[in-house]
């Protein structure tokens, strides 16, 4: 009986050690192609700067008051490429989500739970011995998650109700809360006279 236990926890073990080796492997080849996929974008977002004759190898250069001050066109050039890049980004964004929404349709929830999940083990993975700098990623991830959701724009582009609907609606509710308040303060009226 104790050889049978034995041998149990040692197979018990083996699996748990098999399940860990696994799921650590599976993390470093995700973190390993999301890094040579950023390495890409960047490299695409330099050769775009220096298409704009922005050196992209010292950009702190640009944000010094100093050099602002000196030649305020760079200053010009600088929120210009910030502009493109937030642009790039919606765009890419944008093209991703509504990619992911016809794939998924009603599940699109599942999707965006997984990307946060890897985009999360990812950061962490990255970060492993800096958590400081893991901060502002992790902010990111969360602030692109909350963009996806009921609040975004892919949620609300599919409403077909016109502003006249939406004010009715808006109506309603207000009348709705002025029953509710005249409830309350009868109710409030009758406790006062007992």
């Amino acid at each position: 009986q104790s050889v049978f236990k034995e041998l149990r926890n040692f197979f018990i073990f083996l699996i748990f050690n098999f399940i860990s080796q696994f799921f650590s492997r599976l993390t470093e080849r995700f973190v390993n192609g999301v890094d040579i996929l950023m390495d890409t974008f960047w490299r695409i977002w330099t050769d775009l700067l220096d298409v704009l004759g922005i050196d992209a190898s010292n950009l702190t250069h640009y944000f010094s008051p100093a050099a602002i001050a000196n030649n305020p066109t760079r200053a010009l050039l600088l929120i210009g490429a910030i502009l493109l890049a937030y642009w790039f980004l919606s765009l890419f964004l944008g093209f991703f989500f509504y990619l992911l929404h016809m794939l998924f349709g009603r599940f699109f929830w599942i999707a965006r739970v997984a990307l946060f999940t890897l985009s999360c083990i990812y950061i962490l993975q990255k970060y492993e011995g800096d958590p400081e700098h893991a901060v502002l990623p992790l902010c990111f991830v969360v602030a692109v998650y909350f963009m996806t959701g009921p609040v975004g724009f892919y949620w609300r582009r599919n409403s077909n109700s016109s502003l006249e609907e939406k004010m009715d609606h808006l109506d309603s509710q207000i009348r709705l809360l002025n029953i509710r308040l005249s409830r309350v303060i009868e109710n409030l009226d009758r406790g006062s006279d007992q």
